[in-house]
C-alpha cells in the first residue's frame, strides 16, 4: 500500500520543487488520509524532496544545454572565449610592440 502510495504521489510530483511548508502540509495531509505513522509520513516526504531536487537538477541542466545551443546557434561568443581571444590579442599586440622595436 505505502509503495503504490509513495510511487503514485512521487509521479505527480514530478519536476515541482516543494518548500518546507507544502512539504508539511502534505505530511499532515498523508498522514490523515492513509493513515501513516510520523516515521513514514517523512520518510516519504524526504523521498519527494529528493525527487524533487534532482527534477529541478535536470531541468536546470536541461535550460542551461538550450541557451547554450541557441547562443552556439546565433554565433554568439561565451565570455571564456571572449577572455581567452582577449588574452591572445594582447599577447600578440604585446609580441608585435617588440618587434618594432
Amino acid at each position: 500500500m505505502i509503495d503504490l502510495l509513495e510511487k503514485t504521489v512521487l509521479a505527480g510530483v514530478g519536476a515541482l520543487a516543494l518548500g518546507q511548508k507544502k512539504a508539511e502540509d502534505l505530511l499532515a495531509e498523508l498522514r490523515e488520509k492513509f493513515n501513516l505513522s510520523e516515521d513514514e509520513g517523512r520518510s516519504l516526504i524526504e523521498k519527494l524532496k529528493q525527487s524533487a531536487e534532482q527534477g529541478r537538477e535536470q531541468l536546470e541542466k536541461a535550460a542551461r544545454e538550450e541557451v547554450q545551443k541557441a547562443m552556439d546557434r546565433l554565433g554568439v561568443v561565451s565570455r571564456d572565449d571572449f577572455d581567452k581571444l582577449k588574452k591572445k590579442v594582447a599577447s600578440l599586440e604585446k609580441h608585435l610592440k617588440e618587434l618594432k622595436s
